[in-house]
């Protein structure tokens, strides 16, 4: 019996090791340098008025030597928010706060596609297009 529980102790640590391993191997990789990169922001501004919600769009060509979105967005004061245990919450980009009370929430996608991290994590790589909107509904 005991031998089975070190076995089992055993094969749990190796996972966890090669788990962190393919973590470290796969993870996306910073870029060091400058880099240019579009930051686009869909913003709903409400229609005075309407039902439906007007949307406008606005869109910064950035320089940046930032490593990670995060710090490109804060050198350009166009994020904000509170610091969670999962990272930077974005509350407000481009100066446009979500109401939680009305289920806003910002969300991004890199090059047309979903993100897979958040701003902290995410890596800025040169002609990168970061198109950030705010929607509604959980």
């Amino acid at each position: 019996m005991k031998k089975k529980s070190i076995l089992a102790i055993a094969i749990v640590i190796i996972l966890a090791i090669a788990m962190l391993l393919a973590y470290l191997a796969f993870a996306p990789k910073a870029q060091a340098g400058a880099k240019q990169i579009t930051v686009i922001v869909n913003h709903l501004a409400g229609a005075a008025g309407t039902s439906e919600p007007a949307k406008t769009q606005t869109t910064y060509n950035l320089q940046t030597d930032a490593k990670y979105l995060r710090e490109a967005l804060e050198e350009n004061n166009l994020a904000q928010g509170p610091e969670t245990e999962y990272g930077l919450w974005l509350k407000t980009v481009d100066g446009e706060t979500a109401d939680e009370t009305k289920q806003e929430w910002w969300g991004y996608t890199v090059n047309g596609e979903f993100a897979a991290y958040g701003v902290a994590q995410q890596t800025v790589t040169d002609g990168d297009i970061y198109e950030f909107t705010l929607n509604q509904g959980y």
